[in-house]
């Protein structure tokens, strides 16, 4: 059985109080906070310039992102008010500075007690401190309440950095290439280390505003097919407009049939181990001039790869995943939406074009992603924009449980109380 030294404890409201948050966090990304090796969070919020600023209060959110993880933030009410305490040293608590309540006398407000100000006449304070047996050494103060609880949640449609992405890099498209004369942009003094650490720069400047974790903003740059050509000024404080760029579907097109011409031509098997920049050099003219820059054919490369790297020691692409990319690419350069709608069986015989001979027994209409494309009729099909695939998401069932365990979660004395249990 617990004894207590003091006679009484001195309980005391500070004022004001202190402005704190209660975060409630998910069990695994608890562990992973508890663990030994414990990840870095970011409270990440889309940047001024991406915002819609025709709806701003919709815009006006934060994130919650570990490396891999991203987790909505959202406030809630709790109808049990959570007293954040703090116990005293003995030194932090000063006669001087507390007002008490006696229980004498008939007090106007708060109960029926008298306001006694401890800064009186040393002798009336004496009798005060005997009467009410005061202990300043065991004190416990009151210094915030909290009526609301900070949650963490992933709603079911998930988090996505492309439509972030697309409005801080610019389309290119085949009109742009000639505006360049066919040559990159880039420095050739610049070493291979120096660029990579340019692009290094580059990205991590552009993911800071963008309200998902970094390999989620890795993974849709990838699945854009976004890269960046680089300048003397690339590594300047501010990013020129130019130097990051996501090719349009046609262009991404045109780069996959340059791929498939040249491996045929240079007999090189794309289901088999081949080395990348053989591959480049397939594609390039007979007068050896790229068709399109280097880097937009390494980001295609590492998209239909399926790798976040390339490397020269030998790859392979994965058959039935470069399928279905053809096919949602080829969708989406010619029937961009309802009015530009065309035959399936048209669709089918060219997507089958775009094709390696041996690969052309895999399309089908069920190997597509279900949210990239839609049947104005029957016999019609084009492709989903992201406007269609949003509706899509709302019309998403609701997840009951997750809801039902976060409002126990927010009983606050049922989960002491089951706390309490446990410890017994």
């Amino acid at each position: 059985m617990s004894t207590q030294s003091m006679p009484s404890i001195l309980f005391t409201h500070q004022t004001p109080q202190q402005g704190f948050r209660l975060l409630e966090l998910p069990p695994e990304l608890a562990e992973l906070l508890s663990s030994d090796d414990p990840p870095t969070l970011e409270l990440k919020s889309p940047a001024l310039s991406t915002t819609n600023t025709s709806n701003a209060t919709a815009s006006e959110y934060v994130n919650l992102c570990t490396a891999t993880q991203t987790y909505s933030i959202r406030q809630v009410q709790s109808s049990n008010s959570l007293h954040i305490l703090r116990p005293s040293n003995g030194v932090t608590v000063r006669k001087n500075d507390l007002k008490i309540v006696t229980g004498n006398g008939n007090g106007a407000g708060d109960g029926n007690g008298e306001n006694v100000d401890m800064d009186a006449d040393t002798d009336r304070g004496s009798d005060r401190d005997r009467d009410v047996n005061l202990n300043i050494e065991g004190t416990v103060t009151s210094i915030a309440k909290c009526g609301s609880t900070l949650e963490l949640h992933k709603p079911a449609e998930g988090f996505s950095a492309v439509p972030f992405l697309k409005k801080r890099v610019r389309v290119f498209d085949r009109g742009d290439w000639e505006d360049m004369n066919g040559g990159e942009s880039t420095d050739e003094n610049v070493t291979s280390s120096e660029a990579t650490k340019a692009r290094n720069e580059i990205l991590d400047r552009i993911f800071a505003d963008v309200p998902v974790s970094r390999a989620q903003c890795e993974r849709d740059w990838v699945e854009m097919c976004a890269f960046i050509l680089l300048s003397p000024t690339a590594t300047e404080e501010k990013i020129p407009a130019h130097s990051c760029w996501r090719p349009s579907a046609a262009m991404r097109l045109d780069v996959w049939k340059r791929v498939v011409e040249g491996a045929v031509l240079q007999g090189i098997d794309l289901e088999k181990q081949f080395i990348v920049s053989d591959l480049w050099k397939s594609v390039l003219d007979d007068d050896g001039v790229a068709p399109f820059p280097r880097p937009l054919f390494d980001a295609v490369a590492l998209r239909i790869f399926m790798t976040g790297w390339l490397s020269d020691t030998g790859m392979s692409i994965k058959k039935e995943a470069c399928v279905r990319w053809v096919g949602e690419t080829y969708l989406e350069a010619t029937a961009t939406s309802n009015a530009f709608a065309i035959a399936e069986s048209e669709f089918l015989n060219a997507w089958k074009d775009q094709l390696p001979e041996s690969w052309r027994e895999n399309v089908s209409i069920a190997v597509l992603p279900e949210t990239c494309y839609m049947h104005p009729e029957p016999k019609t099909i084009c492709f989903a924009t992201e406007a269609d695939r949003q509706k899509a998401k709302r019309n998403l069932p609701s997840d009951t449980s997750a809801a039902t365990a976060a409002k126990k979660t927010r009983n606050w004395h049922e989960l002491f109380k089951n706390q309490k249990r446990q410890k017994r």
